[in-house]
């Protein structure tokens, strides 16, 4: 979270952030995670750590949600500390931000490939160059298994 710090909207650099959800405490579950959302005005922070070691995630300017369409907001970005890290902020070609339902969470998108993708039980995600952030992929797979989800929200 630190390291993320300078790349965050400047309104929230100096907000104390706190665990919201974690596959170690809170078990493999998107319904646990949105149950787990912040405020609905609260930003999050997605920290995904797969099989391989890989750390990556997402921002979201506002809370983590099932949604029927795609919300959000160009402060969004995509990053991946594989081998440093790197952000993947919003190109303005579309806004297919973050979308999610019960069996699946969408971050980024766009000709049929998404920046990054979480199943329903959190134990598989993908991730793929998308129009939304012009991202690399972030694991070394475009397929991965999770080892440890976090997300977190301010306090």
């Amino acid at each position: 979270v630190p390291q993320l710090g300078p790349h965050l909207p400047p309104r929230l650099t100096q907000q104390p952030w706190h665990l919201l959800y974690s596959t170690g405490q809170d078990g493999f579950s998107l319904r646990t995670l949105y149950r787990s959302g912040a405020r609905p005005d609260s930003p999050a922070l997605l920290l995904i750590r797969d099989t391989e070691a890989q750390a990556f995630g997402a921002f979201s300017a506002t809370a983590i949600r099932t949604s029927s369409g795609f919300y959000g907001t160009g402060e969004t970005f995509l990053f991946t500390f594989c081998p440093e890290l790197k952000v993947f902020r919003w190109t303005g070609r579309n806004d297919f931000f973050v979308k999610g339902d019960v069996n699946l969470l969408m971050v980024g998108g766009g000709s049929g490939r998404f920046g990054l993708w979480l199943d329903g039980d959190l134990h598989h995600g993908g991730s793929q160059p998308c129009e939304t952030f012009d991202n690399e992929t972030l694991s070394h797979r475009e397929e991965f298994c999770i080892q440890d989800l976090e997300m977190w929200g301010l306090a």
